[in-house]
C-alpha cells in the first residue's frame, strides 16, 4: 500500500507536464504556463465518487506507470545533463499518457483518482481492496 502512494505521488508529479504532452499529442496549442494548470480534486472542485470501472481502470494504469517510473527514475538520475533529463522525463510522460489512456482513463479522471488516493480515506480504501 505504501508503494502505492509513493508511486502514485511520484506518478502525479511526473504527470505535471501531461496535460501539456497530452494537448500537444491531440493537435492543440499546448499551454506553456504549467503555473496556471490546477488539479480539480486537489481544489475540492470535482466530485470525487469514482465507480469501480474507473478505479479497476486506474490500478492497472498505475502498473504500468510503476513500471515506467521505475525505468526511467535510473535514467534520469544518471543523465549527464539537465537537457537530457528534460528529454527523458518528457518521454516517461509520454509514455505514461498511453499507458493511461490504453487502460481506458482520460489523463484529468487518472490525476483525479490519484490525488483522491492520498487525500479520501473512502477511495484509498476502495482502490486498496481492488489490487
Amino acid at each position: 500500500m505504501k508503494k502505492l502512494l509513493t508511486s502514485a505521488a511520484i506518478s502525479v508529479a511526473l504527470l505535471a507536464g501531461a496535460p501539456a504532452v497530452y494537448a500537444q499529442s491531440q493537435g492543440t496549442p499546448a499551454q506553456t504556463d504549467q503555473s496556471t494548470y490546477t488539479n480539480p480534486a486537489a481544489s475540492g472542485e470535482t466530485d470525487t465518487s469514482f465507480n469501480d470501472a474507473e478505479l479497476r481502470k486506474f490500478v492497472e494504469a498505475q502498473d504500468g506507470i510503476n513500471e515506467i517510473r521505475d525505468e526511467y527514475m535510473a535514467k534520469i538520475e544518471e543523465a549527464d545533463s539537465q537537457e537530457k533529463a528534460q528529454e527523458l522525463q518528457m518521454e516517461a510522460n509520454d509514455e505514461m499518457v498511453s499507458v493511461i489512456e490504453d487502460a481506458g482513463l482520460d489523463i484529468p479522471t487518472y490525476n483525479a483518482i490519484a490525488t483522491a488516493y492520498n487525500s479520501e480515506p473512502s477511495v484509498r480504501n476502495r482502490v486498496d481492496a481492488l489490487m
